[in-house]
């Protein structure tokens, strides 16, 4: 399909509800996770293995190919803790389709070899210098072992793309600036910040948490001022990060973590985001689950129902068609949000 008609087959999802083209399908190949994170509840259920198969990736193939997916975004639990993970990778790259790891980055040195063959960018999670990451993975050493596989991958491919992703919590935020300083130390591309999910039912949480569990995760509303002081002095301090893109957000976009902290405590209201994941993108569970979102209901499953039935039932476009994403409660409150213009080529 050439640029135009796939640009013209994006507007017509948008205008129709009904997808004609998908360019980013998110895949978890593994539930499980190799860290203990503070703000995340995956790892609480590791016994309780699941995981994507090579047929499960084959049968999705001819979807793919049908829906011009360009990208696929490998996320988990830890997706590198599936074995067969790189066949995944394989069967997908024949289809010539660009894949993103996302990784606790703890085995990055391990898996060097493969990363170098079959990935085409590989996000890391950085939640702040060695002391603070280690203390919210709760895992030993996770800062040396992630430095350790980044400078390991740059030295045998210089021009792989590999940058961080960091949710700004209550246990990190004070040490923001060094978070990004040593983003730059480990060798990293980018880094990209967020405020932690604590309202959804996401990440493996039966339900949501509640207030108690929330306030061990997210800045007590006590802790805004000094946050909006330390949001101050990161915006100053590394205008220079934010002018070069270093820092991925723009300093509007850094401010609106605060925001989204203090609307928690009802001070403002939750910063507005532009978001058309359910139109662009879906997201496979290990266990074959299809979700609009990350965050939102489950609209069927591959291996019950081939994923161009699911995402173009009479439900599911019913579903987008009603979406109102600033009435929405999930999305009001949603911190990883995607939007995707129709002419964005990747």
């Amino acid at each position: 399909m050439s640029f135009l008609a796939d640009t013209f087959q994006r507007y017509r999802t948008l205008w129709t509800d009904k997808i004609h083209v998908l360019p980013v399908v998110i895949l978890m190949p593994h539930s499980a996770c190799n860290c203990r994170c503070v703000m995340c509840d995956i790892w609480q259920d590791n016994k309780n293995l699941k995981q994507l198969t090579e047929a499960d990736v084959s049968s999705l193939i001819g979807s793919l190919r049908r829906y011009k997916t360009q990208v696929v975004v490998m996320s988990g639990g830890e997706a590198l803790l599936n074995r067969n993970f790189f066949k995944l990778c394989e069967i997908l790259g024949k289809e010539g389709i660009k894949i993103t790891l996302l990784s606790t980055g703890l085995s990055l040195k391990q898996h060097a070899d493969n990363i170098i063959t079959h990935i085409s960018e590989v996000i890391v999670s950085l939640d702040g210098s060695p002391v603070v990451h280690n203390e919210i993975r709760r895992v030993p050493n996770a800062y040396e072992k992630l430095a350790e596989g980044v400078q390991y991958l740059k030295q045998r491919k210089p021009d792989l793309r590999i940058t961080a992703r960091c949710v700004i919590q209550a246990a990190n935020f004070r040490d923001w600036s060094n978070i990004v300083n040593s983003a730059k130390s480990i060798g990293l591309d980018q880094v990209s910040f967020l405020p932690a999910d604590v309202s959804s039912a996401a990440f493996n949480r039966p339900a949501a948490w509640d207030e108690e569990r929330q306030h061990q995760v997210q800045p007590s509303e006590a802790d805004l001022p000094e946050l909006k002081r330390v949001t101050e002095s990161l915006v100053k301090d590394h205008a220079a990060d934010f002018a070069s893109r270093f820092i991925a957000e723009s300093p509007e976009k850094i401010w609106k973590i605060y925001g989204h902290y203090a609307a928690g405590y009802g001070l403002n209201a939750y910063p507005y985001k532009k978001c058309n994941a359910p139109w662009v993108s879906a997201v496979i569970e290990a266990d074959g689950t299809v979700r609009h979102c990350f965050f939102l209901e489950s609209s069927g499953n591959i291996r019950e129902k081939a994923l161009p039935g699911i995402l173009n039932s009479a439900e599911s476009v019913a579903f987008r068609k009603s979406l109102k994403q600033q009435l929405n409660p999930v999305c009001e409150k949603c911190v990883c949000y995607l939007h995707l213009s129709p002419t964005t080529n990747f």
